[in-house]
């Protein structure tokens, strides 16, 4: 958990793929939270197409690499959760904390991956690692 989570935190950007409501394949930039209680969280905005997509259809895969090519791709399904002590975690970052100024923001969701399989890989020629969180 702790490798797939300072990833997470050493490459701020990561790409959502979910299942459309269109029954397509969407994918869009995302950004992870933190780790907290052996969860990996992050956080939406309940008007978007993202959190209807999630609501219909939990199954989402992250794929995130870094300056040297190395990579993870996280699949698991969405668990929302109305977790004040994790929101309030969120608005420690200034991009979340400019989005929706408070915690309690009506529109302002979190989420973790449960049922997590992390697969780390690169051009090395070595095969991937593969966890399960």
């Amino acid at each position: 958990m702790n490798e797939v989570a300072e990833f997470l935190q050493a490459n701020p950007i990561q790409y959502l793929g979910t299942v459309g409501r269109d029954g397509k394949a969407k994918c869009r930039p995302f950004m992870f939270c933190f780790e907290k209680d052996g969860k990996l969280w992050f956080c939406t905005n309940n008007t978007k197409d993202v959190y209807q997509e999630m609501q219909a259809n939990p199954d989402v895969e992250l794929s995130i690499s870094d300056p040297s090519y190395t990579w993870i791709r996280l699949n698991g399904k969405a668990v929302f959760e109305n977790n004040m002590a994790v929101k309030e975690g969120c608005m420690e970052n200034p991009i979340v904390k400019g989005q929706y100024n408070t915690a309690d923001n009506p529109i302002f969701e979190v989420f973790y991956l449960k049922d997590t399989k992390a697969v780390f890989a690169d051009f090395s020629g070595e095969p991937p690692k593969t966890f399960s969180l």
